[in-house]
């Protein structure tokens, strides 16, 4: 991206009761001064005050704030345009703007690129920009805004600050090989090595937690026809959102719907029912089924309690059910089952509900989370943003450092400085201290327009 041009952009969504237009760059006052009139001028005497003036002939009602660089967003000169709501009245703001001189229209992230290149945000604090934005849930907005205040960048800086002090002492033992200097042991490297890669360790096995967060989960309610998987829908929406019926194949195709789930962003596909079918749409349905639990990261497999023959369910279970899957068995009915004892599967988890009265459905999300977190804590607020960007340079880093103990213990100073300097470059990836362009453009070509 051209970093040098004055640009301009909606910086709202669509249908507010307010718009906004940015300009950032060097002539942004000037433009603006071209667009916006009003009793008290933009300059830097009324600088990150609101003003109230006009836009356009005969004049639209509009707010003007000027923010001088370096103290904006951008580092830049910025001038913020604040109009009223609708369509109509950004468009002809925008238009205003961009019929100026020297002046264009901003490419989707190219604000917080420039934020980036004048070195307001490292590059993991401008990715946390755009997951503030995408942010579904609680949890996911509170770890974006906390790489947003730089702790995965902190954490990052201390771990480069150690290899960096490792390959400088490496480096030193083979500028001076004959002088009687004050080095020490190896053995004292390999203790700031050892954590070192601790560190980089930590960051690695927090990767889940934080795709978790970020990404959100897949669940796939199926089971035969009429074990309640479209009253199970309802009941974790809150809503009525599936048709529930006692006839046998009422659901054909698969439905799916967004959700948080103890603050875990999900999406839940109600499925077919799963049987041998001579209708063709049904027998689609669930093939569709049986696609959707493949591609499910939590398959919720339902059971009929009240049935005559629970044996006879949960051997259906076993030869329906992908064993690729996490999978919670659940015995829907519980309302309907009386006394009757139901078998429990092997080495899986299993539940019985009523998704009709809501019995045990904490139980159930007990074990939702429980399959979601795997080994990992689960503690939204301990974990880091680790994305898969992120998550490839922290391996790649390591397993630069994995044969640099026996390099250090063998005097092989060169080649373990080699390794960690490669290691270095990784971890420089992550904030941007060593990145290639093209890899920017990728990443900012994410964002909206605006940002």
């Amino acid at each position: 991206m051209n970093t040098v041009d004055t640009i301009a952009a909606v910086a709202t969504a669509p249908g507010g009761a307010i718009n906004i237009v940015r300009i950032s760059g060097e002539q942004a006052l000037s433009i603006a001064r071209n667009v916006w009139r009003g009793r008290q001028q933009l300059n830097k005497t009324n600088a990150r005050k609101m003003l109230y003036g006009l836009i356009g002939d005969p004049g639209e009602p509009a707010l003007a704030v000027y923010m001088p660089n370096p103290h904006s967003y951008t580092g830049e000169d910025i001038v913020e345009l604040h109009c009223h709501g609708g369509a109509v009245a950004v468009r002809r703001t925008l238009d205003a703007v961009l019929k100026q001189k020297g002046i264009r229209a901003a490419e989707p992230g190219e604000f917080t690129m420039r934020a980036f290149v004048n070195g307001k945000l490292d590059l993991a604090q401008a990715e946390a920009v755009g997951d503030l934005i995408n942010a579904s849930s609680d949890a996911s907005f509170n770890l974006a805004v906390r790489q947003l205040n730089g702790a995965l960048s902190q954490t990052v800086n201390r771990i480069r600050e150690q290899l960096l002090h490792l390959a400088s002492d490496c480096e030193s033992r083979l500028d001076f090989p004959d002088e009687v200097l004050d080095f020490g042991p190896a053995e004292a490297l390999l203790i700031q090595l050892n954590e070192a890669q601790s560190q980089l360790q930590k960051l690695i096995d927090s990767a889940h937690t934080g795709a978790v967060l970020r990404e959100g989960v897949r669940i796939t309610l199926c089971g035969k026809p009429n074990a309640g998987k479209s009253s199970l829908l309802n009941a974790l929406l809150g809503i009525d959102r599936a048709i529930v019926s006692d006839i046998p194949g009422t659901t054909r195709d698969t439905l799916a719907e967004q959700a948080v789930l103890r603050n875990i962003t999900v999406e839940i596909t109600d499925t077919a029912g799963l049987r041998d079918s001579d209708d063709k749409i049904e027998a689609l349905g669930v093939e569709r089924a049986k696609a959707a639990m493949r591609q499910a990261q939590v398959v919720f497999y339902l059971l009929d309690a009240a049935s005559d023959s629970p044996e006879r369910e949960l051997a259906d279970f076993y030869c329906n059910c992908p064993q690729a899957s996490r999978v919670i068995v659940i015995w829907n009915k519980l309302d309907l089952a009386g006394e009757k004892v139901l078998p429990m599967p092997e080495n899986v988890d299993c539940v019985a509900i009523s998704a009709r009265t809501g019995k045990n459905l904490d139980q159930l999300l007990d074990a939702f989370e429980k399959a979601v977190w795997q080994d990992s804590s689960g503690d939204a607020d301990a974990v880091l943003a680790v994305s898969a960007r992120h998550l490839a340079l922290l391996q790649s880093a390591a397993g630069m450092l994995s044969d640099v103990p026996a390099e250090l213990l063998a005097g092989n100073w060169e080649l373990a400085a080699v390794n960690l300097r490669a290691a270095l470059n990784h971890t420089g990836k992550i904030i941007g201290e060593t990145v290639e362009p093209d890899l920017l453009d990728e990443i900012f070509s994410r964002f909206c327009i605006g940002k």
